[in-house]
């Protein structure tokens, strides 16, 4: 008798171990596709970074007036430009992103709060489908939202004359704003936080609500200090997904923040709300077109390569900020 035959290979795999190594290899093809993406990205932004440095960061000249550069001497390869200060497009992006998360944070705390504990229950059933409905408005219909109601709204009601004279040797003012770019951002990234924070107040167990309440603890009281500090794992994880949908936003920041690269300065006082904001994702849709100029292109890839490397960092802050729950035993 042949040895081989003699050799027990067990039972052939059930259904779960199927499953288990096509997901295991799906989740391969993803982390595969995701490190390809950061490779690629990073490569074609090289050219760009290495003749520039760290001054690729830094302050200097024109921002519009560099791009136009950049993308001319791609007609003469033997003298291409790469000279370029990114600085105002960062500036304004941490301006925009930023304000527009800590304004979407607390209005969408309040809101999920509300929606949770406090809302009756026709008001909640009709919230819940429109927040999702929110949540799916396409970008472009918040960029018109801004540029037919809010942009003239501060353009004529809250920018003064004299606010305008102030600055108008160096920049104009026109309602395309740092607040029209954060208020309409807001907007859009809040409906994202809310539903992610109502299911995460939703799983608190509602013994540890009704314990605080049969001590005396009134409603508010005990929603803030039980339900809000226990959901805090889907707070952050609210916050960064938001915040990282906002940081790549382009098309509605292209049609409401400004035109022109400019970083507004907080030295000026109150008006510097008003002024032309243009973050990176805006300026790579603003200068979509000049892709067939080659430095261009690698300056292009490295704006884009800044964001990746943004969201990828918000990603590891927010692990970060989990820690220390998943240290005191407060989350998985």
């Amino acid at each position: 008798m042949d040895d081989d035959s003699l050799i027990d290979d067990g039972p052939p795999p059930g259904p779960d171990q199927r499953a288990e190594r096509t997901l295991g290899a799906l989740v391969c093809v993803v982390v595969g596709l995701v490190l390809a993406m950061f490779v690629f990205v990073f490569h074609e932004a090289w050219p760009s970074f290495a003749h520039n440095g760290l001054h690729w960061f830094g302050t200097g000249g024109s921002v519009d007036n560099q791009i136009d550069a950049i993308y001319t001497s791609g007609d003469n390869a033997a003298r291409a430009i790469y000279t370029f200060h990114a600085w105002p497009l960062i500036w304004s992006t941490i301006l925009i992103t930023g304000g527009a998360a800590i304004v979407a944070f607390v209005c969408s705390l309040f809101v999920a709060v509300f929606i949770v504990e406090f809302a009756p229950d026709w008001l909640r059933a009709a919230l819940q489908p429109v927040v999702r409905l929110l949540a799916m408005v396409p970008s472009v219909v918040y960029g018109l939202l801004g540029v037919v109601v809010l942009v003239p709204f501060i353009n004529n009601d809250l920018i003064s004359e004299h606010a305008k004279a102030s600055v108008t040797p160096i920049i104009t003012l026109d309602g395309y704003s740092l607040l029209a770019a954060v208020v309409i951002l807001a907007l859009m990234i809040s409906p994202l936080m809310i539903a992610i924070f109502v299911n995460g107040l939703r799983a608190v167990p509602r013994g540890w609500l009704e314990g605080s309440l049969a001590l005396g603890v009134n409603p508010w009281r005990t929603m803030w200090k039980v339900g809000v500090r226990t959901a805090r794992p889907a707070l952050i994880a609210g916050t960064v997904i938001a915040t990282a949908r906002g940081l790549g936003e382009a098309v509605m920041l292209e049609m409401i923040s400004g035109s022109v690269g400019f970083a507004p300065n907080p030295a000026d006082g109150l008006v510097f709300i008003y002024e032309p904001s243009r973050p990176l994702a805006a300026a790579i849709i603003a200068n979509i077109d000049q892709l067939t100029s080659p430095p261009m292109r690698h300056t292009l890839y490295a704006m884009g390569a800044v964001l990746l490397f943004s969201a990828a960092l918000l990603s590891f802050a927010g692990w970060a900020a989990k820690q220390p729950l998943i240290r005191y035993g407060l989350v998985s």
